[in-house]
């Protein structure tokens, strides 16, 4: 292992949510979003909990930054827009399929060599421009392709094989395993099949935002920095034009971003303070109010956060309402400890899973 000594897996088991943001309209709550929510001191301390932080849940891809901090610990030398797109969700716009081209190229691989589902842009608009312009999906023009091929490059520098390089038991998937572990600080509790085919490790909320402010308090010029440098030099490169996740990178200074379907968000700054946040039913129009509120409890201006604050609800073409993070959040609320609401299941519905399938 790289760094500290990493402790036991999470638990798996249903998480205990808590409410996390409020659906209020006309001035009545309408609905509830639950989940869960950890804010990390620079200290590494947990300076706020909602919900259920250490069980265990899977990231998606907010975990792409270290999947792209182990592949540069793996000889990856890419940098800027490039190593921005390795750790990418990205929208399918002409730059990011370029970028992805460019990987392909320098690894002396083609698309048909890329392992991820073919798929439409994830942009609305350029998918409306794909699709009217009659062109089909494809593996390069999927959200994951820059990873995928950054995955190739990899294999070519190490000399591992580029079949079955999406097998959780191929040597790279072994090395991405490896750094989760010691970034996230703990053992992966379940590992299964990501959107785009990839591996993906089952860790705990609060690993995750722990491996965030591992890789923004890193030293110049290391894997890590390398990483957050590039993603945060050229957030579009890692989402693209008009996401809020890059919109949020440039409003908070020196502030790395990821997204995750199924309503994941972490952000960490460079003193190490981060925060996670994962809403139970994936609902996207949560996720970043919540995110901006806790940024907020962690210490981030108030007024660099207005614009995340979230769609408003409509009425006739007009607002009426609005998401609204849950008071405990709120900045000014007075930090309290969060009552342990975590209890353990009997062995019928409570299990530790094995750190392979």
């Amino acid at each position: 292992m790289y760094g500290s000594p990493v402790a036991e897996a999470p638990v798996i088991r249903e998480p205990l949510h808590a409410p996390v943001a409020h659906l209020v309209r006309g001035g009545v709550m309408e609905g509830i979003h639950y989940g869960s929510v950890v804010v990390l001191g620079a200290d590494g301390t947990v300076e706020l909990q909602l919900g259920d932080i250490e069980a265990a849940f899977y990231p998606r891809s907010a975990l792409k930054p270290v999947q792209a901090v182990a592949m540069v610990r793996a000889g990856l030398p890419l940098e800027g827009e490039l190593l921005s797109l390795t750790a990418a969700s990205h929208s399918g716009e002409e730059r990011h399929l370029a970028g992805t081209r460019r990987i392909l190229e320098l690894a002396g691989v083609t698309e048909d060599d890329l392992g991820n589902v073919p798929d439409l842009p994830y942009d609305p608009v350029v998918r409306d421009d794909w699709i009217r312009e009659g062109r089909l999906p494809s593996r390069i023009a999927q959200n994951c392709s820059g990873k995928h091929a950054a995955m190739l490059y990899t294999c070519k520098l190490n000399d591992w094989p580029l079949e079955g390089y999406l097998d959780p038991g191929h040597p790279l998937q072994q090395a991405i395993a490896e750094i989760v572990e010691d970034l996230t600080g703990q053992a992966i509790a379940r590992v299964t099949v990501d959107g785009c085919g990839a591996p993906l490790f089952s860790i705990s909320l609060h690993g995750l935002a722990r491996a965030a402010a591992r890789i923004t308090t890193a030293p110049a010029g290391t894997p890590e920095a390398r990483v957050a440098d590039a993603m945060r030099e050229h957030a579009e490169m890692a989402s693209g034009s008009g996401r809020d996740v890059a919109a949020l990178m440039r409003a908070v200074p020196g502030l790395l971003a990821k997204d995750g379907f199924e309503g994941v968000q972490v952000a960490a700054l460079p003193d190490g303070r981060a925060v996670a946040v994962k809403i139970a039913d994936g609902a996207n129009r949560a996720r970043i109010p919540v995110a901006a509120a806790a940024l907020a409890r962690a210490g981030v201006d108030p007024a660099a956060l207005t614009e995340f604050a979230g769609e408003p609800l409509l009425g006739g073409g007009e607002p009426v309402g609005s998401v609204r993070p849950v008071r405990a959040l709120d900045p000014l609320t007075t930090p309290r400890p969060a009552p342990d609401r975590l209890v353990q299941l009997d062995s019928s519905t409570s299990e530790r899973g094995p750190a392979q399938p």
